[in-house]
């Protein structure tokens, strides 16, 4: 077993027992490989031990791996900032997108979608800790986000994603309360069904406090240095 499979291995065993812990099924939880700056070589590892759902913050350098990769049936999450003059790579090439705070954001992914893939998985971010130099919107803006962008045609609008700054537990439980809200505001209720939050230090207050989707890349892969 190489390290990348037994780190991986320890990973799932921590969401496993986060779950059992608050009575949750252990499969409810998916690991997201977060993949920034890791070599394909790498990638190629993980995925051989069973990871499908990978997780690029960068376009050009996600492109580039997508292209290494393509013999592979991998499912690409983008979680970094969307830019606008980048909305037409993010809607061609990737399965999911989870920082999406604006309704424009969305309308262009919607419009740029290609009509022979499914409709893109969307989470809206949200900035819960209302830090100016940080990325999503304002919890206020969740009603009417949810209400419009849940009904453009080549969107599927699935959750929250949320990346605290600081103690994470009170920031979940506040994001779970909001998920669990907005609901009845979503024109198809049943897509809403994923809260993508917690990462490599925080997963299990995370998975207490509901999240469907953990993004982890330090505890996986080791420190993050940019792949050559």
């Amino acid at each position: 077993m190489t390290d990348l499979s037994q780190q991986r291995q320890q990973i799932l065993s921590r969401m496993q027992q986060a779950s059992q812990a608050v009575a949750r099924a252990v499969n409810s939880v998916t690991l997201l490989a977060v993949s920034k700056y890791q070599s394909v070589d790498a990638i190629r590892q993980v995925y051989a031990d069973g990871q499908r759902a990978f997780g690029e913050n960068y376009v050009q350098e996600a492109l580039l791996k997508q292209q290494a990769l393509a013999d592979l049936a991998i499912e690409w999450h983008f979680i970094g900032q969307v830019q606008r003059n980048k909305t037409r790579d993010l809607a061609a090439g990737f399965a999911w997108v989870h920082g999406v705070d604006r309704e424009v954001i969305a309308e262009r992914l919607s419009a740029q979608r290609p009509l022979d893939q499914p409709p893109l998985n969307l989470c809206l971010q949200v900035n819960v800790d209302d830090e100016e130099t940080k990325g999503g919107c304002h919890p206020s803006a969740l009603p009417q986000l949810v209400a419009q962008i849940s009904q453009l045609p080549q969107i599927r609008l699935r959750g929250l994603m949320v990346i605290p700054a600081r103690d994470s537990t009170p920031a979940f439980a506040q994001t779970q309360q909001w998920f669990e809200a907005l609901r009845c505001h979503h024109a198809c209720p049943d897509d809403w069904d994923t809260l993508s939050m917690g990462m490599s230090a925080d997963l299990e207050s995370a998975i207490a406090h509901g999240a469907t989707l953990v993004r982890v890349g330090t505890a996986l892969f080791g420190e993050r240095v940019r792949a050559s």
